[in-house]
């Protein structure tokens, strides 16, 4: 996704759509930058455009910002369903897959990772933003209520705590191993095989991860 060919300049505009120019130089600037280091202006001069031509689409750089996080995670949504897959071929093993799921976004597409969780928007910032951001949420509830459905009814624990829990998991990795600066420190595990054994603590923990 955020790894997009992008001709840049005029020459990558003229022709096509100034929407996605706008959103994919952002991300080649969030990707080299970081979500905060760099201004409107710097986004318009990669495109090629005028100064004005950008708030025909979007009134200052939160809406950008906001537009780019609603498009990542409404991708990330369809992967964590994808991996998913209705529970098949169990709960359990949809379950982990789900968790890989999250962890391949947050490597695959860092651009679009870091501007779903890093540039401190307002909360109200976009009712599409927040809707998506639900959307990927309920993927994960909804895995974790089929887990739990498996427990005798007084031995549940709530869903959403459960999802809660297991989305700071997954999203503790994923920055973790993420970051690409001087400030990572080495870690000798692969993320995947990280998650996986803390994914098995915590089920085992609920009575889940044999079952």
């Amino acid at each position: 996704m955020s790894g997009s060919k992008r001709t840049g300049g005029r020459r990558g505009y003229h022709h096509g759509n100034l929407t996605e120019a706008l959103v994919q130089a952002a991300l080649d600037l969030i990707a080299k930058h970081g979500p905060a280091g760099f201004t409107f202006a710097e986004v318009t001069r990669a495109v090629g455009v005028s100064p004005a031509a950008p708030y025909r689409h979007y009134k200052d750089r939160d809406a950008l910002m906001a537009d780019i996080a609603r498009r990542g995670f409404e991708a990330f949504a369809e992967s964590l369903s994808q991996a998913w897959n209705d529970g098949q071929p169990d709960a359990l093993s949809a379950f982990k897959t789900v968790g890989q799921a999250y962890l391949a976004f947050a490597r695959d597409e860092p651009a679009y990772f870091t501007a779903m969780f890093e540039t401190r928007l307002p909360k109200d910032a976009s009712r599409e933003l927040s809707q998506a951001t639900d959307d990927a949420f309920a993927v994960l509830r909804q895995a974790c209520e089929a887990l739990i459905a498996q427990l005798p009814t007084g031995k549940r624990p709530p869903a959403l705590m459960m999802a809660l829990h297991v989305w700071s998991m997954a999203h503790g990795i994923a920055a973790l191993f993420g970051r690409g600066d001087s400030s990572r420190r080495n870690v000798p595990m692969s993320p995947e095989d990280l998650l996986e054994a803390n994914m098995l603590i915590y089920l085992d923990g609920l009575g889940l991860s044999q079952r």
